[in-house]
């Protein structure tokens, strides 16, 4: 099955909902079973753009959302955390879904995906995992020294009333998130004035440079090796071989798994990076449809 994407992409149309005061975007096509998109740091909705239409058009309501802090959500000052996030996830599909889903993610929103998979079976057909983070920020015993020390200083001068707006506002220029994407993108061409407008913009909104700081300086949260046995449903797991945030050799326990359980499928990316959803978007949306029409999800 080869599942082209479509050379002129509809637009995501916007919605809004309210979550404990704060007006949170997403976005909805299609109908039929649901698929509820969770994008990496940073990213939002529209990092789906090449993924949604060719879910809808296969016959899935297909949902994106923005989580609280990023793009056009809301972004208070607020402890920002996997749990809170979770939270949202949990809500929201209560308010607005309220049948099984099957929850897929890039990155944190992989975490994220793993998370609901784990603590809500009741709200899961199953799942789809793209370059999974392994924390919400590296956990102290990854760092050697001294990157360790690093990152800690890094983490205090962003959250600095007097240096933090300095350097997230030399972080957040175009040419610096286009560099930065040169490092995760293994295809130069996806990187495109489009996707660097899409990170750019809520960067500029209030609040940014604090939810900035408030996730560098946060738990990293749950770690996928306790996650993973306590998910029972059927789960895909995509991997762009090219990645340098969360290298393919990190992925030993979801391609044992496997290799061990017939709901559960590996595969990598060739020559794609941290986000092979927007880099090859063919091939991960072909084998996204194969996985859901071969467990029935």
């Amino acid at each position: 099955m080869t599942i082209a994407t479509p050379p002129t992409l509809p637009a995501l149309q916007p919605f809004d909902w309210q979550w404990r005061g704060h007006s949170i975007r997403y976005t909805e096509m299609g109908e039929g079973k649901p698929l509820l998109l969770i994008h990496g740091f940073g990213a939002s909705v529209g990092h789906w753009r090449k993924n949604i239409p060719v879910l809808a058009e296969a016959g899935y309501r297909t949902i994106a959302i923005d989580l609280l802090g990023f793009g056009a959500s809301d972004k208070p000052a607020l402890d920002y955390t996997l749990e809170l996030w979770q939270q949202q996830l949990f809500d929201f599909w209560h308010e607005k879904i309220q049948t099984p889903t099957t929850f897929i993610g890039n990155s944190i929103g992989g975490l994220l995906s793993l998370m609901m998979l784990a603590d809500y079976p009741e709200l899961s057909r199953g799942g789809i995992l793209i370059n999974c983070a392994g924390g919400l920020n590296h956990r102290p015993e990854e760092l050697n020294f001294p990157l360790r020390i690093i990152m800690g200083l890094f983490a205090k001068v962003v959250s600095s009333p007097w240096t933090g707006s300095w350097v997230f506002n030399s972080i957040r220029q175009k040419h610096r998130i286009r560099r930065t994407l040169t490092q995760v993108y293994r295809d130069r061409d996806a990187i495109t004035d489009e996707l660097v407008e899409m990170l750019y913009r809520p960067a500029c909104h209030r609040g940014a440079r604090e939810v900035f700081a408030s996730v560098l300086t946060a738990p990293p949260g749950p770690k996928p090796q306790d996650l993973l046995p306590r998910v029972q449903s059927p789960l895909l797991v995509l991997w762009g071989d090219a990645d340098p945030w969360t290298p393919i050799t990190g992925a030993k326990i979801y391609q044992d798994r496997a290799r061990s359980l017939d709901n559960s499928v590996f595969f990598p990316i060739i020559e794609a990076g941290h986000c092979p959803h927007d880099e090859n978007p063919t091939r991960v949306n072909e084998l996204m449809l194969k996985f859901l029409t071969e467990k029935n999800l």
